[in-house]
């Protein structure tokens, strides 16, 4: 069998720069090389396109280590230094040359979970991994993902949603509806992003402007949401029709909650594979995950999150996750692997069930 031509998508616009490059990075690693020719496509935080030498070298840099070493603004600075270094032109969307087989995306967060690459490839008859427009369109709004899930009968959080425009015209009924809706602490958080950017736990009501604001820099909506008791369960799912739900992994966050610094920084928290709760309950998690991933409408993959208390059994969705990371501590790869499917493999399967779909409804590269 011939090799087919993979595009891989990374960096992009988002906040989510670095990980893309770092996820990027461990899948042309494992990718088989018998199998799949790759062709890296590094995206700039400005939405430049590069697709020549300059995006190999940019998926060179070990980014993970430096991360943990220096700044997130020496990093950028770094990458915007090897752009213009380079010298290259950027990419001119002449796909046919390239004869792009599948594309597979890592970019996470903004212009990349949310839709809009999803919209241009579907446009220029391109497959790719993961979720379609609309599945990635409503999982990465976290208030319509509530919407959703409730309605296929998943607990989630009390919360309410606030917008910026609403907000900034007169901020302190907001405060005062807030404080009789809710005990502390609650969550501040952006609608639209991932990696807990922009989010923060408050503890009273002397800390809610500051974490409104922090949200409202990242997004235009946001979710204050009650505080859950109970370990913080993730779930991986692999499939299109007919998913598969990996083992439960649990996080133990090594700060107060399991934000950007613990994720990819610190590297504090404690990861365990499986999660450390009866087999029934873990067995009614992951059936929960399946829900979530059908009544989103999703393909391909997504990471399922929860919190379960153990005591009374409750089952909480906290968020999805349709362009999980895949970096060396990610646990969407990791929880596959402790269900029998190395990361190798899972590279395989996702181009292979994106082929599928693509065949399915017509698309060709």
């Amino acid at each position: 069998m011939p090799q087919q031509t993979v595009a891989l998508l990374f960096g992009g616009k988002s906040t989510e720069h670095e990980i893309s490059i770092i996820s990027a990075r461990s899948i042309a690693l494992m990718i088989d090389p018998e199998k799949y020719l790759l062709k890296p496509f590094y995206i700039t935080r400005r939405g430049e396109w590069f697709s020549g030498r300059l995006a190999g070298k940019i998926l060179d840099l070990d980014l993970s280590s430096l991360m943990r070493s220096t700044s997130r603004e020496a990093t950028a600075d770094l990458l915007d230094r090897t752009v213009s270094a380079s010298g290259e032109r950027p990419f001119d969307f002449n796909f046919t040359e390239m004869a792009i087989d599948v594309a597979f995306i890592v970019l996470h967060g903004s212009y990349g979970e949310d839709g809009r690459i999803q919209g241009f490839l579907d446009t220029v008859g391109i497959p790719y991994t993961g979720c379609g427009v609309t599945a990635s369109a409503v999982a990465m709004d976290k208030a319509l993902t509530k919407l959703c899930a409730a309605d296929a009968g998943i607990v989630t959080a009390p919360s309410m949603t606030l917008y910026a425009s609403e907000y900034t015209a007169a901020p302190e009924p907001f405060h005062e509806l807030i404080e009789r809706r809710f005990d502390y602490p609650v969550f501040v958080k952006p609608a639209g992003l991932g990696s807990s950017v922009g989010i923060s736990k408050v503890h009273h009501a002397g800390e809610l402007p500051e974490a409104l604001r922090l949200a409202f820099r990242h997004d235009r909506k946001l979710l204050v949401e009650a505080a859950i008791t109970g370990r913080e369960i993730e779930v991986a799912v692999l499939g299109n029709e007919e998913p598969h739900a990996s083992v439960a992994g649990e996080i133990l966050p090594g700060s107060d909650f399991y934000d950007f610094e613990d994720k990819y920084i610190h590297n504090a928290a404690q990861l365990f594979i499986p999660a450390r709760l009866p087999k029934p309950l873990l067995d009614e998690v992951r059936q929960a995950a399946i829900t979530v991933y059908k009544a989103l409408g999703c393909r391909g993959m997504s990471r399922v999150d929860f919190f379960v208390n153990e005591e009374t059994g409750a089952i909480v969705l906290n968020e999805i996750n349709t362009i999980p990371g895949f970096t060396d501590i990610s646990m969407y790869p990791q929880l596959f692997e402790a269900t029998g499917i190395p990361f190798a493999s899972l590279i395989d399967r996702l181009l292979q069930y994106a082929l599928e779909e693509a065949g399915k409804t017509g698309i060709t590269a």
